[in-house]
């Protein structure tokens, strides 16, 4: 299966900034550009109308930055986010937000290079688990949660029983299983997968990450509200400040 072009969308205030992005992005054939925004509501809007696969993103500019505009992106609209910024000291900020790679300007080619390599990795890794993939038909209770979901892989249906299931990333249109070691990439959002899941077990701890409540083992308090959720299996996970307050009722936190 032929993996398609990367649909990209430039964001950053300075128009030199962009036209440097132009020119890094002149040799990669894998991209077309669909876009250029001047600053984050230009984005959000961008992002809603063209639905690209992938932003180059500032940090530092007027109004809402970059972070502030992932955080008001919902998680199934979200493209493969690379930071270009001036300011080195965001980059663990950057990888919090799920960003793929972090390039500073002024743009090294070279190393552009390396974090395009990582974005191909990504995306042609998608798109080869797409052809094994069909969308998930849940099997419901009386309660109209789901109890079974039915994953496709390969020639292979796999049947999950939703209580098997340990933790599930998001990753745009796609979702990340993680069942007993195991994890399956499917084709589908996580607001519609969360609509047939219970609450009563399944909670929301970061904008794209959901983890079972009876796999959760400790909570790790970190700075600034956040935490971190360690599961039965040994798996970390970051709790952000936004989901504290459910995360407090759904594990007796106090």
């Amino acid at each position: 299966m032929n993996t398609p072009r990367l649909r990209t969308v430039l964001v950053d205030d300075e128009v030199l900034a962009r036209l440097a992005l132009r020119q890094a992005l002149a040799s990669h054939d894998e991209v077309e550009i669909v876009g250029e925004c001047g600053n984050a509501d230009e984005a959000m809007q961008a992002v809603r109308a063209l639905q690209p696969d992938l932003l180059f993103l500032d940090i530092q500019m007027p109004g809402m930055d970059g972070f502030g505009l992932l955080h008001e992106l919902a998680p199934d609209r979200l493209p493969l986010v690379v930071f270009a910024t001036a300011f080195a000291e965001h980059a663990l900020r950057a990888f919090d937000a799920n960003a793929l790679d972090y390039v500073l300007k002024p743009i090294d080619q070279s190393r552009f290079d390396q974090a395009m390599v990582r974005v191909n990795q990504h995306w042609q890794g998608l798109h080869a688990a797409q052809g094994n993939l069909e969308l998930m038909t849940p099997v419901t209770n009386s309660t109209g949660y789901a109890q079974r979901i039915s994953v496709r892989s390969g020639e292979h249906i796999r049947v999950i029983a939703a209580t098997d299931i340990d933790w599930i990333r998001a990753d745009g249109n796609y979702l990340h299983i993680h069942v007993g070691g195991g994890r399956y990439l499917h084709r589908e959002t996580l607001r519609h997968l969360l609509a047939v899941l219970d609450p009563a077990r399944f909670l929301r701890i970061h904008r794209g990450i959901v983890v079972n409540v009876e796999r959760v083992a400790e909570v790790h308090p970190l700075f600034q509200g956040n935490a971190e959720v360690v599961l039965r299996d040994g798996t970390r996970l970051g709790l952000s400040r936004r989901f504290r307050v459910a995360a407090q009722a759904a594990l007796g936190l106090r």
